[in-house]
């Protein structure tokens, strides 16, 4: 049990796992909007994770020191590899647009911008922005997706960029229940610094709950195909790791459990495209 706990913090610590979990955003976004499934796109929003994530190690050492030791001891030990390794990475996924002239090739900037923005621009000063932040940013995965494939304005790309907005914004403000200590001594404002873990529990379920009562509602007057309503699936394994998001918890209960919401999504469209 100890060597596979320290595989999975390895994956934790070292983003491995966290840009497979945006990679599962971009082969759930594929075969919902029956696209074809490229290795480019996927290779993209996984140097662009790693290294939007390794950065974030470092920018937010200090706080990790107090909030998540372990994470901490690893970015100072291994840390400066894993940035040069996403670097090199983010780099390569610009050089391949730019040879192959796609046209999006300039908005492989916008990770960079990003990270900027949420690691060095006082984003996470302002009560709520740096949750939203961390949504759009994941939510710009089905977009990108719909740009590479010319599907932009596609109602199904646009259904997945909300839903995957909504639904990390909401698993963010989870995020921060485990966080509470270090972001008191930063004086950043969250909602459960604010509101306590229980009332940012029982919100986060009542916005989980009313996300899927969307879905269902646009699945039922035929706003979007049927076939969406497998995103339910993630909706109800949020609702049961929701209740048991305490302060205590561990940092493999929030990168793996908490994190994996859309590798655990993808694997169920996956299942049922090769069912069907």
């Amino acid at each position: 049990m100890s060597s596979i706990t320290a595989v999975l913090r390895f994956l934790v610590h070292s983003n491995l796992f966290i840009s497979l979990a945006t990679v599962s955003v971009a082969v759930t976004t594929l075969l919902l909007a029956d696209l074809p499934l490229e290795p480019l796109p996927l290779f993209i929003v996984f140097a662009a994770t790693m290294f939007v994530y390794t950065v974030n190690r470092f920018t937010d050492l200090e706080e990790d020191e107090q909030n998540v030791p372990q994470r901490a001891a690893f970015t100072k030990r291994y840390g400066r590899l894993w940035l040069t390794a996403g670097i090199a990475l983010y780099v390569a996924a610009i050089g391949i647009a730019v040879a192959l002239g796609l046209s999006g090739a300039a908005y492989l900037f916008l990770p960079l911008a990003v990270a900027l923005i949420y690691s060095l621009g006082g984003v996470k000063r302002t009560f709520l922005v740096k949750n939203l932040v961390v949504g759009l940013a994941w939510g710009a995965i089905p977009l990108g997706v719909g740009y590479y494939y010319d599907q932009l304005g596609s109602l199904e790309i646009l259904f997945l960029f909300a839903y995957v907005t909504v639904m990390i914004t909401i698993a963010a403000v989870i995020f921060d229940v485990k966080d509470i200590e270090g972001d008191r001594e930063e004086d950043i404002p969250t909602v459960p610094n604010l509101f306590g873990p229980r009332a940012t529990r029982a919100g986060s379920l009542v916005a989980t709950v009313a996300v899927a009562a969307a879905v269902v509602a646009l699945a039922a007057t035929g706003t979007i195909p049927r076939e969406f309503l497998v995103v339910l699936a993630m909706n109800a394994y949020v609702c049961a790791y929701v209740p048991f998001a305490t302060p205590d918890r561990g940092p493999l209960y929030y990168g793996l459990v908490v994190d994996g919401e859309h590798v655990f999504l993808a694997a169920v469209v996956c299942a049922l495209e090769w069912l069907i």
